[in-house]
């Protein structure tokens, strides 16, 4: 038993070490980065007006962060981003069903969700203001245009891949069209709902800064189009830094709710 524990140790360690070194890397890469980055402001390389320098962007959120003005940005695009996710979510989850349910309905609308799906959502972002007002409801709604379509076409795409045989034998013990539903599809596409939902957080962030590129007077997006404006491109750099953190710190949470999930179930 101990030769098999030894044994069952060094091929856990060899499985955790590729690990590490990718680990590694990835922040060696990222403090190389960062230094090149000073040293080439400081030397003056670069311009640090321009392109600034992880000094000066260090600089300003200390300097917003006590004035408590960064931490409200911060707040309001990611209460936009969340709930235009758990819409999106919802609401495609919810039509993806009942275009299940009805065949000649999903039919019907299908070129016309491959349009909405392909055209560019920062030309309606225009038309939505003119419509809903400059609102947060605007801004959220624009987070929800990015993602819902596409969600929807993807969504109904893995319903209809489930594997058809289980479908009949729920029919064959006299099952309806909402036991396939309960029984068999919901289940079978909880880990394709998972890797779709991933991918919807990083677009209704990236709807949610055009809306508010657009219609807002707070929030990151609010920074960087103000601070390009008026040439505070460290408001601009630290605002990007920020919504890269907070898509992973968002992807990441869904990836361990996902991982639980797997981890419980299956």
């Amino acid at each position: 038993m101990s030769e098999i524990s030894l044994a069952q140790q060094k091929f856990l360690s060899s499985k955790k070490r590729p690990r590490r070194t990718v680990n590694c890397g990835r922040i060696l890469i990222f403090v190389c980065f960062v230094a090149l980055w000073e040293g080439a402001a400081a030397l003056g390389l670069i311009d640090s007006f321009i392109f600034s320098s992880p000094s000066k962007v260090a600089a300003c959120f200390l300097s917003m962060l006590m004035d408590h003005t960064l931490l409200s940005h911060i707040g309001i695009t990611l209460f936009e981003t969340v709930v235009s996710f758990l819409l999106v979510t919802v609401c495609a989850l919810a039509i993806t069903i009942l275009l299940w349910f009805c065949r000649k309905l999903s039919e019907t609308l299908e070129p016309y969700l491959v349009i909405l799906n392909s055209l560019p959502k920062s030309a309606l972002a225009p038309l939505l203001i003119v419509w809903l007002g400059a609102s947060y409801r605007t801004i959220i709604v624009t987070g929800m245009s990015v993602a819902i379509f596409g969600s929807i076409l993807s969504l109904y795409t893995s319903f209809q891949e489930v594997d058809p045989e289980k479908a009949k034998l729920i029919y064959t013990l006299g099952g309806k069209k909402y036991h396939v539903m309960t029984k068999v599809i919901l289940p079978a596409n909880i880990p394709a709902m998972f890797s779709l939902m991933k991918v919807n957080i990083g677009l209704c962030l990236v709807g949610v800064i055009i809306g508010e590129f657009i219609a807002a007077r707070q929030g990151l997006g609010y920074l960087i189009i103000y601070g390009s404006q008026v040439f505070k491109l460290d408001w601009v750099i630290m605002s990007i830094v920020l919504l890269c953190l907070m898509a992973m710190a968002l992807y990441g949470l869904l990836g361990m709710a996902e991982r639980r999930y797997l981890k419980r179930f299956r």
